[in-house]
């Protein structure tokens, strides 16, 4: 008889240390967006190897209870056992039309701004996730430097040194530019309104992503252009075949998108679907605006290449800013417009003259120092782990044929509900109780998305998050029974 062998004493205990995390990832108590100890602590806590306590989150990674973030470590996952399938793609009408949901936006924006009201409709930084210190310090500087005090007018195409910043920054997107490849605007809104004006001419057609970010709707309507909403897949973006048969159909100017982690759906292009959107665009000749404020909020290991970094041929329009991720107030933003340089700048110096020299400087600053870096590294584990308590919650409270996605970046949830739900009576339901959505039907010009809701996982969960959602999730029920 040959002889048997004994299994190291380690082999057991890998799986014993694994297992007991595993029951209490199962109890919840270790929930979704809780980060682990280390391997160090927890070899030290449970008194094992290092190599034992790390076979034992190798085995919880297998099994799809935990992932490893980049530099920052172990998070206990989202368990996918009930909200399997992403929201629907809902084919847009086929008619063009010209935008008009100024009023129940405006509604929305107004009710935003009351005192005592959670804003869950809001999709940008909150307040203790921005290094306010430090910015104040960029700010000062920025002037004690300054031989006049940054109380001068501005390089009409922008400050140099944020530019050159920004510049720099384009690295980590595949980007290869310089600082006179960059104008400097007030925010990105402000960016893509320049870029539109520069590519097209009243009654001309954009093709947009559906649902998209409901402040795009004004923004056409003051420019008096049609639109053509492509179907945007939570995986996949912008539907590129629905695109093309779209283009032999209907004279398109331009295209609108957001490539990276789009609102409200959260979405993020894949790289050879960038590179064939590029390439069919540039073929045609019809310039991109590329929408790419969400970028840096990655929670992956790597950012997100843009659609601009295969553009040979300049036409691609790239437009961002830091009031997603720095400073919303400072009005800080830019484009990289391509072949459409002088138009854009001659744009800026009839529409604004010039950027305030201020931020611009303070921004600038921010970047020369690698403040940013490290202030992005903290925003984006901290975003990472409340998009995770959000999803969680919802999980938790949601009635059970709820559809959502799963971002990989950015701000917001796009949820399904029930077809018998209606988002706008909802969201002035959440009013009553202090609570601020976003409903679908501010997303489209035709009502598709009626019994559809954005939340912003961008307020740190607390106890009251919780609350709310489950206040939300009972408002849901009660409506889906009436």
């Amino acid at each position: 008889m040959e002889p048997t062998t004994t299994p190291a004493i380690s082999d057991f205990l890998y799986i014993q240390i694994a297992t007991r995390l595993e029951n209490q990832i199962k109890q919840n108590l270790l929930k979704s967006g809780d980060k682990l100890p280390s391997v160090r602590a927890l070899s030290q806590e449970q008194g094992i190897s290092l190599s034992t306590a790390f076979k034992a989150y190798v085995e919880l990674e297998s099994l799809g209870m935990i992932e490893a973030k980049p530099k920052s470590g172990y998070y206990v996952k989202i368990l996918p056992a009930r909200f399997a399938k992403p929201p629907e793609i809902k084919p847009p009408l086929k008619k063009l039309r010209q935008v008009n949901v100024t009023q129940m936006i405006a509604m929305i924006h107004e009710n935003m701004q009351e005192e005592g009201v959670l804003r869950l409709s809001m999709s940008a930084p909150p307040i203790n996730l921005i290094p306010l210190a430090k910015l104040s310090k960029s700010m000062a500087e920025a002037i004690r430097k300054s031989p006049n005090g940054n109380i001068n007018y501005e390089n009409i195409q922008g400050n140099i040194s944020l530019r050159k910043q920004i510049a720099k920054q384009a690295f980590s997107w595949g980007g290869s530019v310089t600082e006179n490849d960059v104008v400097t605007t007030q925010g990105c809104m402000e960016a893509l309104v320049f870029c539109l004006r520069a590519v097209t001419r009243p009654g001309d057609t954009v093709a947009i992503e559906s649902p998209t970010y409901f402040g795009i709707f004004n923004v056409m309507l003051s420019l008096e252009l049609n639109v053509l909403e492509i179907p945007v897949h939570p995986d996949q973006g912008a539907d590129i075949e629905y695109l093309k048969k779209a283009m032999e159909k209907v004279t398109i100017k331009a295209c609108l998108f957001v490539t990276n982690f789009s609102n409200p759906v959260g979405s993020c292009m894949p790289e050879e679907k960038k590179e064939q959107l590029v390439r069919l665009l540039t073929k045609k000749k019809i310039p991109l605006i590329e929408d790419d404020i969400y970028g840096e909020i990655y929670f992956g290991k790597s950012r997100p290449r843009t659609c601009k970094s295969f553009d040979k041929k300049g036409w691609v329009l790239l437009c961002s800013s830091v009031s997603k991720t720095l400073a919303p107030g400072y009005r800080v933003g830019w484009c990289i417009p391509g072949r459409f340089k002088d138009q854009i700048i001659q744009i800026k110096s009839m529409h604004t003259v010039t950027s305030a020299t201020p931020t611009q400087a303070a921004i600038a600053h921010f970047f020369e120092t690698g403040r940013y870096d490290l202030h992005m590294r903290n925003l984006r584990r901290a975003l990472y782990t409340q998009c995770q308590r959000y999803m969680q919650a919802i999980l938790d409270y949601f009635p059970p044929n709820t559809k959502m996605t799963r971002p990989g970046g950015g701000y917001v949830l796009w949820i399904e509900l029930d077809k018998n739900i209606d988002a706008f009576k909802l969201y002035q339901e959440a009013l009553t109780k202090n609570i601020s959505i976003a409903p679908g039907q501010i997303f489209s010009t035709d009502s598709r998305f009626t019994h559809f809701i954005r939340i912003s996982f961008g307020i740190s969960f607390d106890e009251t998050i919780d609350k709310s959602i489950r206040v939300l999730g009972n408002l849901i029920k009660a409506q889906a029974k009436a």
